[in-house]
Parts: C-alpha cells; structure tokens; sequence
C-alpha cells in the first residue's frame, strides 16, 4: 500500500457543523479507520488545517484531537502548495469571498451550503471553478442519511407508482436565549449575517427534491419571524431580522406536489426532527432521518369519518418498517469519501457548485415568493 497524504484547508471548524460532522465525524474518522483505501493500492491520508479567526480555539482543538497546524491566515494557507483542498464551513456571509480566493490559488473545492448570498454569486463561482479546472463539490448531507438512502430505494424499485405528492415537516424548538441557552448562533437570526432559514433550508429542500422526485418548477412560500427577540451568546437582547420559519409549497417536474413546513418555533411531535411523507398510486411512505415505513396499496386499510365516537385504529401501527439491510456510515463522512475519490480516483460526482446554485436560487425566489405574495416559477439553470 502507498499511502498519500491530502492537506485540507478547513475552514470554520470552531462552528457546530463544521467541528462536529466535518472535523470529527469524517476527516478525523477516516484517520482513525486507517485512511480512506483507493482500492488500486493507494491509501488517502487526510491531514486538516484548522482555519479561522480565534487563534485560541483553533489551538485547543488542535491539541484536543491531536492535530499539528492551525492558522487565523487564509491567504497565507491558500498560498502553500502543499494544500490540495479547500473547505468552507463559515457564516454563509464570510464563504463566496473565501471559496474565490481558493479558486483563484488553484485549490479543490469542497463547501457548505448556501455557497453565496445570492444566485449570481453562486453561479459566479460555479463559472470560476469550471474556468480554473480545478474539482468542486458542496455537501447535500440529506442525500446520504439512512431513511432517505432508504427511501431512494423504494424510488427506484417502483413502489409508488405514480408519485403524487411530498409532505416534509423539519424543524424544532430554538430556545430563546434568555432562560435557556439557545441551541444555535445568534447570526442565524439575524438577515445582515447571512441568517434565515430560508436561505439555511431550502438549499438542502432543492436537492432532496431534485434527486429523489423531480426538479422544482416553481415555488410559493411564506417566510416569517414568529421571536422576533432573541438573546445571543453574551446574554444581550437583540432584534430577530432573520425569517425562523417558512412554508413551501413546490411543483415538480412530473406533477407531484411537494409542501414542506421549516421551523424553529416548532415543538416536535413526530418520530424525528425531519420526516417525508410520500404519496404515490401503489403505495406510501414516511422517511426521517433512519428509519422509513411503508403501506402498501394493497395494505391500505379503510378508514371511515366519524367524529362521534373514539378512533378505533392506531393508524401508526398499520405501517411496515423497511429493514437496514445495509451498514449506513455517517452521511457527512460518506459524501466526504466520494469527493475524494472523485479528485484523486476519477470517480463520478455531479453535486458540485451548479447544484449548490440550484439551491441558492431556490432560496432567493422563496424570500420574493413571500416578500410578494405570489406563485414564482423556476427557471432550469443551463451548466
């Protein structure tokens, strides 16, 4: 075995996402398995470089997880050739800049999303990329979780028949921040940061869409502020500017109905934090982030209105549950091991910035759907 080290400019670790799913549960879990094998002989050894602003907690995760480099200078990082990739998990505010100066030092390309603040930025550096010849990839998480892959399954298999419509609940209670500390940053309340959860939401709503049931022809939503106060991470007040939830509804390509409700002022009464409801002529199934159960035409009990007397039926238990039959890794870490195999092994990969664009743009016209109270078509974006 060869083993080929890879150095990854990572930059936003000290964040939730970018710490825990990115850092930990991939680039460090594929250290801790042995590297990520090739299968021609060559063994991928991933070798990250903490990026960021606060040199102190760079530092302490560094000596917390063993790690030898940091850096609060990006130009500097982008600037050494020993660097092969470049990842972005900034405020969405701080990234087009960052992934242009990555693009420009010839770096490989791997992001979360939204990639840019708006539709002709994120085609921008799709447009950058292509130019430079260098490989890009944005996260679309959702794609590999365990009731999806699932769900997929079932998609390809023919179960449905006829898709008629998806119904997506997402979303949980985001403590304020006064008596209880909120379980997310404050910038995601506020719209001058880049927050909303529009702009956070719908980019990941785009590529389930897309992938699993037809690509959105247009959309109709509702952005709201529901607390438009908010403590944030000192204890201080401050004004909620940013959208806390929203209500889609989308047309596809093929003629299913997707409507999907996004919240953090919601409290949870479903099995998990996400879940999709499909609806098809043969058959249905709800999907969350494991598990997924069906019921099938031919299952299909009778249920009859009568509001003077009690249910009778547990509706929940009239569904079958669809077996693993498979290991699910952690779905960060596997899209992880596609990207790097996709610059260093040719292997295919389509979810690259023009599909980070697609999200984007779904996001922007949901915000103008709201702001104007109308129906907005979505135009198809041409590579």
């Amino acid at each position: 075995m060869t083993r080929k080290t890879v150095r990854i400019a990572m930059n936003g670790v000290t964040g939730r996402m970018g710490y825990r799913q990115h850092l930990v549960r991939s680039i460090l879990a594929l250290r801790e398995q042995g590297g990520l094998d090739l299968g021609d002989g060559t063994v991928l050894w991933p070798e990250p470089i903490l990026v960021g602003r606060r040199e102190h907690a760079l530092k302490a995760l560094a000596e917390q997880h063993g790690l030898e480099h940091v850096s609060t200078d990006l130009d500097a990082v982008l600037a050494d050739e020993t660097v092969d990739i470049y990842f972005d998990s900034q405020v969405t505010s701080a990234r087009e800049e960052a992934l242009k100066k990555a693009i420009a030092a010839g770096k490989h390309i791997y992001t979360e999303k939204p990639t840019a603040t708006g539709l002709d930025g994120a085609l921008d550096l799709a447009r950058l990329a292509n130019e430079a010849g260098i490989k890009h990839g944005v996260v679309q998480d959702k794609l590999f979780l365990p009731g999806l892959l699932k769900l997929k399954r079932l998609i390809d298999g023919g179960f449905f028949g006829r898709i008629l419509s998806v119904r997506g609940e997402f979303g949980y209670w985001v403590f304020e921040g006064d008596w209880q500390a909120a379980q997310r940053p404050s910038w995601n309340y506020r719209a001058e940061d880049g927050g909303g959860i529009v702009v956070d939401m719908f980019p990941h709503w785009e590529y389930v869409l897309h992938e699993l049931f037809g690509r959105v022809k247009s959309v109709q939503a509702i952005a709201t502020t529901h607390i438009p106060q908010r403590w944030d991470e000192n204890g201080k007040p401050y004004d909620a500017t940013a959208d806390d939830a929203a209500y889609g509804i989308f047309e596809l390509e093929g003629g299913a109905i997707a409507q999907i409700n996004s919240s953090w002022a919601v409290r949870v009464n479903r099995d998990e934090l996400v879940e999709f409801q499909v609806d098809g002529t043969e058959g249905s199934a709800v999907a969350g982030l494991r598990n997924c159960r069906v019921q099938h035409r031919s299952a299909t009990p009778k249920p009859v209105w009568n509001p003077d007397i009690p249910a009778t039926e547990v509706f929940r238990d009239q569904w079958q549950e669809i077996p693993d039959n498979a290991e699910f890794d952690n779905g960060f870490k596997a899209q992880w091991e596609l990207f790097l195999k996709h610059i260093y092994a040719d292997a295919p990969y389509h979810w690259d910035l023009l599909a980070g664009a697609r999200g984007v743009q779904l996001a922007e016209l949901g915000l103008k759907s709201s702001a104007e109270g109308r129906r907005i078509d979505v135009p198809e974006i041409q590579p």
